[in-house]
């Protein structure tokens, strides 16, 4: 399996669902997964893969820095 399905994988496996049912990532989140799957990233590494390659998720960070949390809009019934 190549790095970028690594990368994928590790970045599906960051998300998680919060109380309103929307998906988030946080970059901490997505970095340690990329650890256990021995393609590691900076913060600021992992910020810029997600920004060129997910453009479903937005930035909702609200204090400055590396450790930023993306989230995608809820899920319709």
């Amino acid at each position: 399996m190549s790095q970028d399905d690594q990368i994928g994988i590790a970045f599906r496996e960051a998300m998680r669902r919060d109380a309103a049912r929307r998906f988030t990532v946080s970059t901490r989140d997505f970095v340690a997964e990329l650890q256990q799957r021995n393609a590691p990233h900076t913060l600021r590494a992992a910020n810029n893969w997600i920004e060129m390659h997910i453009s479903t998720f937005s930035d909702i960070s609200t204090e400055p820095g590396e450790c930023r949390l993306f989230q995608l809009p809820a899920v319709r019934d």
